[in-house]
């Protein structure tokens, strides 16, 4: 089922669209299954799961951290990790800055944008993510390659397009500007129920879990 479901899924996406399986309380088996049907990058929610299942996986994928980020786990985050999709301050983009060059690399984040301003929920609200970049000129260790965004939630995923349009709006306005430690080439929109209306505003990272492990008739 797991590869049949995510055989499916690459080739209904563009070739310039990477998958993110997400794969949040998935046993390694399953997991391998996952990285034998073709998939590319990981994304974990838990640093603790990751720590169990890496030893297992290691370096044949790409990991990238997905969940809500702890100050006191960055260090273990930026030892592990190929990417972190979810920072949402200049503190913890400083923490991040400090870890990866004590580990001696360069971390490649990605910026939360919290589109649809839920208190909530993580993440930069749309007007404050210039403001964010422009505070993280002076940090070396860290590469900012894009933007994520989850929207609200919605029962009606055509709903989310407004979200993931405002988002892909404010990464071709921060393209014009990009420094040495800002390029912006990701942006990460869409999840199991969004990901076609995602790849129609231009994502090129979509974070699918639901589809990849459940059995073919969720579709």
């Amino acid at each position: 089922m797991i590869k049949e479901n995510v055989q499916k899924i690459l080739q209904e996406i563009p070739e310039d669209v990477l998958l993110v399986a997400a794969v949040k309380s998935r046993s390694t088996y399953e997991i391998k299954e996952v990285v034998d049907a073709g998939v590319k990058i990981i994304g974990e929610n838990y640093l603790q799961e990751t720590e169990k299942l890496f030893p297992c996986i290691e370096r044949i994928v790409k990991w990238h951290y997905i969940g809500s980020i702890q100050k006191n786990k960055i260090k273990k985050i930026v030892k592990i990790f190929d990417m972190i999709e979810t920072v949402d301050s200049v503190d913890v983009l400083r923490e991040i800055d400090k870890r990866a060059k004590n580990a001696g690399k360069i971390m490649p984040v990605l910026i939360e944008v919290n589109s649809g301003k839920e208190e909530q929920k993580s993440g930069v609200y749309p007007e404050q993510v210039k403001q964010l970049l422009d505070a993280a000129a002076p940090f070396k260790n860290v590469l900012i390659q894009g933007l994520m965004t989850m929207g609200p939630f919605m029962a009606d995923p055509e709903k989310l397009r407004p979200y993931f349009k405002l988002t892909k709006e404010i990464f071709d306005r921060l393209k014009t500007r990009e420094t040495e430690n800002v390029q912006m080439k990701y942006l990460s929109m869409g999840m199991s129920d969004s990901y076609k209306i995602a790849i129609q505003e231009r994502a090129n990272f979509v974070r699918i879990g639901k589809l990849i492990f459940w059995p073919r008739h969720y579709r």
